[in-house]
C-alpha cells in the first residue's frame, strides 16, 4: 500500500526517536507510519475489527462505553510506564515486555487466543524506546543493578550480556513490523496490527509496508 512520503505532524514519532524515515544509505525504509486523525484514515484491513475500535478510542477520543463481558483483543506493548491504552474494562488481554518483544511470552499469547478466544492482536511499539541501542546502555544498566538492586557487579555484567541480544532494538517500526509478521505466521487465523505509540501525544500510528513499485 504505497503512500506519498510526508513530513510527520507535531506529536508523531520523529526519525530521531528510533523511527527512521530513511536508512543510513539514503534508501527509503521498508515501512511507513500512517496516522489516524479521522475514521477514514483507519486501514481497510482493520475496519470492523477490535483494532479499529482501539484506534477510535485512542486517537479520536470516542467513548469507550461500558464494561465488556469478554476480551476481544490482545494488546502486546512495551513495558514503558509512559504508555496507556484507552479501552473498556475487560476488553483486552495486555502483555507488556521490553520493546513489545513477545518471543519470550508466546505461551501467554497462545492462551489469549486458545482460551480467551481473541481474534486480533495489536502490537504496539513506541518512540523513544529504552530498548533502542541497548548495548550502549551496558554501563548504566550494570551500575543501576548494583546500586538499586544490590547485585554483584560481575553478576550484573553477565546478566546484561546474556540478554542484550534478545531485547536490543535498532529501529522500532521495523522491529514491530517484523514481529507482527512472525505472529501472523504463528497464528494465521488472527489479525495482527503493528502500531506505533507517540509518547508525546498518546496517539497510535499504523505501520505499513512500502512495497516496490
Amino acid at each position: 500500500m504505497p503512500k506519498p512520503r510526508r513530513t510527520p505532524a507535531q506529536g508523531e514519532p520523529q526519525p530521531h526517536a528510533g523511527v527512521s524515515a530513511r536508512t543510513d544509505h539514503g534508501r527509503p525504509d521498508r515501512h511507513e507510519l500512517v496516522p489516524v486523525r479521522k475514521a477514514s484514515d483507519i486501514l481497510p484491513a482493520y475496519r470492523g475489527t477490535p483494532v479499529e475500535r482501539l484506534l477510535r478510542w485512542q486517537n479520536l477520543g470516542e467513548d469507550v462505553g461500558p464494561r465488556r463481558t469478554k476480551a476481544e483483543l490482545l494488546i502486546g506493548m512495551c513495558m514503558d510506564n509512559r504508555k496507556v491504552m484507552r479501552t473498556p474494562e475487560n476488553y483486552a488481554f495486555v502483555l507488556r515486555t521490553g520493546g513489545a518483544n513477545l518471543r519470550r511470552v508466546e505461551f501467554k499469547v497462545s492462551f489469549a487466543v486458545a482460551i480467551g478466544g481473541v481474534k486480533a492482536i495489536a502490537l504496539v511499539g513506541h518512540d523513544h524506546c529504552g530498548m533502542l541501542g541497548l548495548p550502549r546502555r551496558r554501563e548504566e544498566f550494570v551500575r543501576g543493578l548494583v546500586e538499586n538492586g544490590g547485585w554483584d557487579r560481575e553478576a550484573a555484567e553477565e546478566h546484561f550480556d546474556s540478554w542484550v541480544a534478545t531485547f536490543d532494538v535498532n529501529d522500532t517500526a521495523e522491529f514491530i513490523a517484523e514481529e507482527a509478521e512472525r505472529l501472523r505466521r504463528r497464528y494465521p487465523k488472527v489479525l495482527v496490527a503493528p502500531l506505533l505509540y507517540a509518547v508525546g501525544t498518546g496517539r497510535l500510528a499504523q505501520i505499513v509496508e512500502n512495497r516496490p513499485n
